[in-house]
């Protein structure tokens, strides 16, 4: 198991994980999110590739449309 903070909360989650494996374990849309990784945004096509690591500090917002 590894600890990470996820939008200023501790969690826990197996090792090994993508970005877009840890969007699905939490139930968001990876099309309508933004996702920082210790302060670096992750583009969405790099999801799949970036892997999270022990203690890393993650982001994730919601882009919102609208005028």
């Amino acid at each position: 198991m590894m600890q990470v903070i996820v939008n200023g909360e501790s969690r826990q989650f197996q090792s090994g994980i993508s970005i877009a494996d840890l969007l699905k374990l939490l139930k968001l849309n990876s099309r309508a999110m933004a996702v920082e990784v210790n302060q670096q945004l992750k583009p969405r096509d790099l999801h799949e590739s970036t892997f999270i690591n022990d203690g890393d500090v993650l982001e994730i917002v919601t882009l919102v449309g609208g005028g």
